[in-house]
């Protein structure tokens, strides 16, 4: 039955979005990023990215992504993908799942529309720049 099976606490493994390389003068790469900050390793992570919302007083959903790493060391980070600015203002979604010894973990981040600006940007020491920190 559902009610038996354990769901523990996911800790120390956060979602970024942050600066990437600047292209132009204009414009910058954004990325979205998977930090692992405890310090074993998290295996058979998988990443299920969407976003959904309004945009112009219509309902928008974007194409689900799916990722897959077969592990992510501890005290690093992994690039889960690129991300335009252009979805700021919708809801962005990243459900993560993973399993540290065979006990499963998942945890749902969502970035809620306008949150990912200038005002709530922060230093992320693991990545040595600015970014938006979802815990």
């Amino acid at each position: 039955m559902k009610k038996d099976i354990l769901f523990p606490t996911v800790k120390g493994v956060h979602i970024a979005i942050a600066h990437g390389e600047l292209q132009t003068e204009e414009s910058a790469l954004w990325q979205v990023v998977l930090i692992n900050e405890n310090n074993y390793a998290l295996e058979s992570v998988t990443i299920s990215s969407r976003g959904y919302g309004l945009l112009d007083e219509k309902e928008v959903e974007t194409s689900v992504l799916r990722h897959f790493f077969p592990v992510i060391e501890p005290k690093s980070y992994q690039v889960i993908e690129l991300i335009d600015p252009a979805v700021f203002t919708i809801n962005n979604e990243y459900w993560v799942s993973y399993f540290v010894d065979s006990q499963m973990y998942d945890k749902k981040f969502i970035f809620v529309p306008e949150s990912i600006i200038k005002k709530n940007m922060t230093y992320i020491p693991i990545l040595d720049k600015e970014g938006i920190l979802h815990s």
